[in-house]
């Protein structure tokens, strides 16, 4: 069965819609494409040098069938599983999750095809500490997947480090090796170390894959794939995009396309990128975008050693629910975003507005309408709305929300932000700007040499009376 393939729409960027002064004109695509197609030239190049290992992640069989055979070994015997971890250790696994099941999963027992699902992306204590309460007497039948690839990030170290106790205070040893699994680095690291020590299951996180681009890998299939979800559908969409996005025909290639356009929009003030879904399953796909786009393209220097300060800031919306609280902004506030929509055409049901009391014949509009042609409506309305205020809106269209087309859509945006790295003339990979705030961290909880940064952090963790108010 052929399967639809999610397409671009970008015709509201242009000169021709929104005017010259905002819009980009025919011959300053011809220029966009002139400069982005050796780029795809140069980005195909990286990946056959090994230097984009995530773009070889559909294609390996060997991580989903290991997925698949841990699962049929853990399904039947598990309640509820629980991922640790945080940034791209989480928020690819909570996209999947909101994505391609069912709103009421965890509650709904008739609508799961797993165990229930909770990723803990944080470390506040009343969180953790009332998902504990509830969890209690169920440890046995709760299986932990901590990832990282180091097992030195404080926030998912910490959350181990509890769940570890918990699990040998009140199942032992063996209950503490049968209810793990660790997704870490395949040689080293500390969590290696536990995990080998204790006996754990493992899965890898692949050598040359970032968090933000791992969500294809071990590290975003073993959750989906323990909640029903197809994760051979999910890769062969990623594999279908890969052949539109490896194309060198700037016009046919939506990764370069989508990439150019945003580059081009920054540099003519644009700087903030806002995507909007109108659909809440779409929603958390929102906030891993929101990862890749700023971590990848926020950076200090060129790759040239230049100071630049670049970087498009991403905001997530959701339609139409932020048409109420962000919208006045978006159309009368200054006119420096892009914005995005994920639009769906098919919503795999429908909801028929029944018609209102004889005393509100304002309402008679909605009699008989489908709710979800009514949230069409809403997206195409504020598009109209700020397209009259010159504001330039791309369109990802999905046929229908599925594993298919969801990989569709991670695999185009990693490419795009590669491509757009290029543009930019950065580094997607590296983010050097993450490490002094966790050095800080460790610096204040007291690890072992880190003790000059806690004391040039003294004054600032001081709380001076004469400024508070």
């Amino acid at each position: 069965m052929s399967q639809q393939q999610i397409k671009l729409y970008y015709k509201n960027v242009t000169a021709e819609v929104i005017g010259a002064e905002d819009g980009i004109t025919q011959k300053q695509f011809k220029d966009l494409d002139e400069k982005t197609n050796p780029l795809i030239t140069e980005l195909n190049a990286q990946r056959k040098a090994g230097n984009t290992a995530y773009r070889d992640l559909p294609y390996d069989e060997k991580i989903r069938r290991k997925v698949r055979d841990l699962v049929a070994e853990l399904r039947d015997k598990c309640e509820n599983l629980v991922v640790l971890g945080i940034g791209g250790s989480a928020l690819g696994n909570i996209a999947l999750q909101t994505a391609l099941n069912p709103y009421m999963y965890n509650l709904d027992g008739t609508q799961r095809r797993g165990p229930r699902l909770f990723v803990f992306d944080n470390i506040d204590p009343s969180q953790f500490g009332s998902f504990l309460d509830w969890l209690n007497d169920n440890l046995d039948k709760t299986i932990f997947n901590v990832i990282s690839k180091t097992g030195q990030t404080a926030e998912t170290a910490s959350q181990f480090l509890i769940i570890r106790q918990l699990l040998l205070d009140r199942l032992g040893p063996v209950g503490f090796k049968n209810q793990v699994v660790a997704t870490t680095d395949p040689a080293k690291g500390t969590l290696r170390k536990i995990a080998d020590d204790a006996g754990l299951r493992c899965l890898e996180v692949p050598a040359g894959v970032g968090g933000r681009f791992s969500v294809l890998s071990a590290v975003g299939l073993f959750s989906a794939a323990m909640c029903g979800i197809d994760i051979d559908l999910l890769h062969a969409g990623a594999r279908d995009m890969d052949t539109r996005v490896t194309q060198n025909d700037f016009y046919t290639n939506p990764a370069a396309v989508l990439a150019a356009i945003n580059w081009h929009c920054y540099n003519i003030g644009k700087r903030i990128s806002v995507m909007m879904p109108y659909n809440c399953a779409l929603k958390d796909l929102a906030d891993w975008y929101r990862q890749l786009w700023a971590e990848s393209l926020g950076k200090a220097q060129d790759l040239a050693g230049g100071e630049i300060h670049n970087g498009p800031t991403p905001v997530k919306a959701l339609g139409a629910t932020d048409q109420h609280s962000q919208l006045q902004l978006y159309r009368e506030g200054p006119n420096d975003k892009l914005f995005t929509f994920l639009q769906v055409e098919q919503f795999g049901r429908e909801l028929q507005i029944p018609a209102p009391p004889a005393c509100a014949p304002e309402l008679d509009y909605l009699a008989g309408a489908d709710m979800g042609r009514l949230l069409k409506a809403e997206k195409l309305a504020t598009e109209y709305a700020l397209i009259q205020s010159s504001r330039p809106c791309l369109s990802i269209i999905f046929e229908k929300v599925d594993s298919y087309s969801v990989g569709q859509f991670i695999y185009l945006y990693e490419v795009a932000t590669s491509l757009a790295a290029l543009l930019f003339g950065i580094d997607a990979y590296n983010q050097p700007a993450v490490e002094l705030g966790k050095q800080a961290s460790f610096a204040l909880m007291g690890r072992k040499g880190y003790e000059q940064l806690a004391e040039k952090m003294r004054p600032i963790a001081q709380i001076e009376e004469d400024f508070l108010v």
